[in-house]
């Protein structure tokens, strides 16, 4: 039948992901054959089998973690939360031997607290467990062995088995860190959504811990996102098929590639650059990332094409003492210099401070590390200015952008224009005779000789005695409104007649 939609055979799967980008993260899902992709905050919905579950955890570079739903139902209290989850049979998921630990997210809910809600749903597990088996599984904080994701929002609540278990952004490939760390999905995030295509030198000039220099040439070598991770959730579930892991593995692993471009790991810190090196020994990374001890402004990139994307250092004391403004104004100064025909992407949270770079950004892009709101900003460096390619064109076109043709009304240099500065008889020449501008004639108004009527009254040696009835050029009058007459005041009131009183 017409407008129906045709059955998608598989389970449903939920990807989430930072706000903003869920766009970047439904593109991957595709890519990866994900069917029925639809995009949520911070997230997107898809549906597939167990397989497409496995290639998700395992190849994508923008997904967090990655949950299969196992129960949707309203929850108005937490009394009607614990009851409900009490109807799922958790025996048939995992067993009482294994540990577990819940997580719980609540938005605009009666059930008013993230805590109580997630010691709620551990209620209804241990209690069903106690009553079907005689005794209860204990929960891990550290190392579990089962995953149990619990979103509440306007009253609904959705129960969902983590699949992943730890974040996706824990790689496993670095052995150390420096100050601050980009996440390793937002930093996958933000080279995506550069649309870098590993075919362009790339450069990180304050890569601190080498994270998106890294991220950058696992995109380019197309090395999978969970090459270097040793577990996930979902080796623990009674359903896993080994065989079908290994083969997913062995799929990804066999579209590694070589790179065909520079990636340059920068930073004038001496030990960031010494971490950047151990993450990439332990990766294996170490001959496919140029890595270089310098400051931004002694860089200087072999080719003429590139990008660039780099995480600025920021910070509260940063901003009170001015060092922002100096960092973002050194920024631009180099980007001008040094990288004409590049293209720099920077993520900062400070906007105000990323408007002394000197450039207008062509693209902002708002993205969130964490809670922090950040934006994404793309900077071009034409060779010239917009301006002069804009001219150009005018010029080859004969418009009125072109100030030096003839007969334009912007040409100052034309004769008999309103522009003209040296043509005769005009309002703005300041040399012509008997204009009301002119400074050199005679008798005009704007003539400082004697007489005028701007000069002082009184010379120093011609002062007014006291008593003398001042001229009305003095500053008593200079309020009034008509320079022939003084204003006008009003009469005093008459003094009535003192009243003689009788002796």
């Amino acid at each position: 039948m017409k407008g129906l939609k045709p059955f998608e055979p598989g389970f449903d799967f939920l990807a989430k992901t930072f706000a903003g980008m869920e766009e970047v993260l439904s593109t991957e899902l595709k890519q990866l054959g994900a069917k029925d992709v639809k995009i949520i905050k911070r997230g997107a919905t898809f549906k597939g089998d167990e397989e497409l579950m496995y290639k998700v955890n395992y190849c994508s570079r923008t997904a967090i973690r990655i949950l299969k739903p196992i129960g949707v139902f309203s929850a108005k209290s937490n009394d009607e939360l614990y009851q409900k989850v009490k109807k799922i049979d958790w025996t048939k998921i995992f067993n009482v031997d294994q540990s577990f630990i819940v997580n719980a997210n609540v938005f605009y809910s009666e059930v008013d607290h993230s805590h109580f809600a997630a010691l709620r749903v551990k209620d209804g597990i241990v209690d069903q467990f106690r009553e079907v088996v005689g005794k209860r599984p204990w929960v891990a904080k550290d190392i579990p062995d089962v995953y149990i994701d619990v979103h509440i929002a306007h009253d609904i609540c959705t129960i969902s088995l983590d699949s992943s278990g730890e974040s996706l952004h824990r790689r496993e490939y670095k052995v150390a860190v420096d100050k601050a760390p980009i996440n390793e999905v937002l930093a996958a995030g933000m080279i995506k959504i550069s649309g870098w295509d590993g075919k362009e030198d790339l450069i990180d000039p304050m890569c601190g811990s080498g994270t998106i220099p890294m991220e950058a040439a696992m995109i380019a070598m197309n090395i999978p996102a969970g090459y270097y991770r040793s577990k996930y959730a979902f080796f623990t579930w009674s359903s896993f098929d080994e065989k079908l892991w290994e083969k997913v593995k062995a799929e990804a692993n066999a579209e590694v590639t070589e790179t065909d471009c520079n990636i340059i790991a920068s930073d004038r810190s001496e030990v960031a650059v010494a971490i950047t090196k151990r993450n990439l020994k332990n990766a294996g990374l170490h001959k496919d990332v140029i890595v270089e001890h310098k400051f931004f402004d002694q860089i200087i990139p072999e080719t003429k094409k590139g990008i660039l994307i780099f995480n600025p250092p920021y910070g509260k004391r940063m901003e009170e003492r001015g060092e922002l403004r100096d960092l973002f104004k050194g920024i631009g100064d180099v980007l001008k210099q040094n990288f004409t025909g590049f293209q720099a992407w920077i993520i900062t949270p400070n906007i105000e401070a990323a408007k002394f770079v000197g450039l207008r950004p062509s693209v902002k892009h708002t993205l969130y590390n964490g809670p922090i709101e950040t934006k994404y900003l793309k900077f071009e460096m034409y060779e010239g200015t917009k301006k002069d390619k804009g001219d150009s064109d005018d010029r080859k076109r004969g418009n009125f952008g072109d100030k030096r043709r003839e007969g334009n009304f912007g040409d100052k240099r034309r004769e008999g224009s309103y522009g003209g500065r040296k043509r005769e008889g005009g309002f703005g020449d300041r040399k012509r005779d008997g204009g009301y501008g002119s400074k050199r004639e005679e008798g005009s108004g704007g003539s400082n000789r004697e007489g005028d009527f701007k000069k002082k009254r009184f010379s120093s040696t011609d002062k007014p005695r006291f008593g003398d009835k001042p001229e009305y050029g003095s500053r008593r009058f200079s309020n009034r409104k008509d320079d022939s007459k003084p204003a006008d005041r009003k009469p005093r009131r008459p003094r009535k007649p003192r009243e003689e009183k009788d002796d």
